[in-house]
């Protein structure tokens, strides 16, 4: 899959850009804050309908404006799929493809599929669990739409039972209909993220040794109460406490993955070279993956990833980029050297894009900033 043209109005600080890409490799160059990085949340806003900051909708609207809307052309499947997503301040949004609007913002999910790795990938290792519930998320259901639908409904489910709770209901046989639900959906995902963590683990294996450069061993835990216990058992074990506390406490809403490095966890142990390492290695498994379970060759947008990475590291990244098992790549830097260094290895046609205050020129081949 590749995206053509871009067509950007009022999303953050770009007020309007139309850009053509290369089906290779694309460059944002510009000094930090000028919005290299909202034109690849613009690419991927067209994928997920969301920002990847996790930004409500409402503050991706450029601040002098009302409305917001972002149209993409791409190629997929030898075919040609146009894409929009509007949004209007207190309206809801809007997604088309090919015109039509889709009933549901999910029925898009996994079309253009798409990695993003960026420095918010940090909070990966450092941050709470449900950093990396959203990466299982994210991967598991652009290949597996079951998957997504269960999660939609689990999500719905909980949110009724601890309406329940809030509201302290006691109808056993409501608690019961909204428990089955849960359950059901439960055994869905937990099985799914188990079959994931399995096949994902070796790739991720592969890909960390190639950019650290290194025999250490990587493994990724699933960490879920369902290994024990069955959904059922846990809500019923839990019911008085989750009362008390006025919401679900148990649940595969709880899950996590304990990332580790040679036995040790990354969050307590690792350096911030090591961490960085780990998080671009497991994008780039993330990538490989999607590329497994989807007939649709995905977008692979690196942002600003060779920041604090010794000289080694980043001449492994470029290597592993280099590679012709990805497909069009879009990277935002502020150094034009590591960019030169890909384009340098790599064959086919390019584009380097310069951005300053939201507005994004093309730039000529061998050109310079000035």
């Amino acid at each position: 899959m590749q995206l053509n043209k871009l067509t950007i109005l009022n999303y953050k600080n770009i007020a309007e850009a139309h850009l053509e890409f290369a089906p290779g490799v694309n460059c944002l160059i510009g000094n930090n804050g000028m919005g290299k990085t909202n034109v690849l949340d613009a690419i991927y806003y067209l994928s997920f309908c969301k920002s990847y900051t996790g930004q409500p909708d409402a503050s991706v609207i450029n601040h002098d404006a009302e409305f917001m809307m972002l149209q993409g052309s791409y190629v997929r499947r030898d075919a040609e799929e146009d894409v929009s997503i509007s949004l209007q301040r207190g309206k809801r949004k809007v997604a088309r493809r090919g015109g039509k609007e889709y009933q549901r913002l999910s029925q898009h999910i996994g079309l253009l599929p798409l990695v993003m790795i960026s420095p918010m990938d940090w909070d990966l290792i450092r941050g709470a669990g449900d950093e990396r519930r959203r990466l299982m998320n994210q991967i598991i259901s652009q290949g597996d739409a079951e998957y997504l639908d269960a999660l939609i409904r689990y999500g719905k489910a909980v949110e009724q039972r601890n309406s329940m709770i809030r509201h302290e209901m006691r109808d056993a046989l409501l608690y019961e209909t909204v428990e089955g639900v849960m359950c059901r959906t439960a055994a869905v995902i937990h099985a799914a993220r188990q079959r994931w963590i399995e096949e994902f683990t070796p790739i991720f294996l592969n890909y960390y040794q190639a950019v650290a450069g290194s025999v250490e061993q990587v493994k990724l835990e699933y960490v879920s109460r369902l290994n024990e216990q069955s959904m059922e058992h846990l809500l019923a074990e839990n019911r008085e406490r989750d009362m008390a506390v006025g919401y679900t406490t148990r649940g595969v809403h709880r899950d996590d993955i304990d990332l580790q490095l040679s036995g040790y966890s990354m969050r307590r142990t690792g350096s911030q070279g090591q961490c960085k390492t780990y998080t671009i290695a497991l994008r780039l498994a993330q990538y490989n993956f999607l590329k497994t379970v989807n007939p649709t060759t995905p977008v692979l947008l690196l942002d600003d990833i060779f920041d604090k990475l010794d000289a080694h590291r980043v001449e492994r990244i470029v290597d592993v980029v280099s590679s012709d098992q990805f497909g069009q790549i879009f990277i935002t830097d502020t150094n034009r050297t590591h960019l030169d260094q890909i384009l340098q290895r790599l064959e086919g046609d390019h584009r380097m894009f310069a951005v300053a205050d939201g507005v994004c020129s093309a730039m000529p081949k061998g050109g310079g900033l000035s």
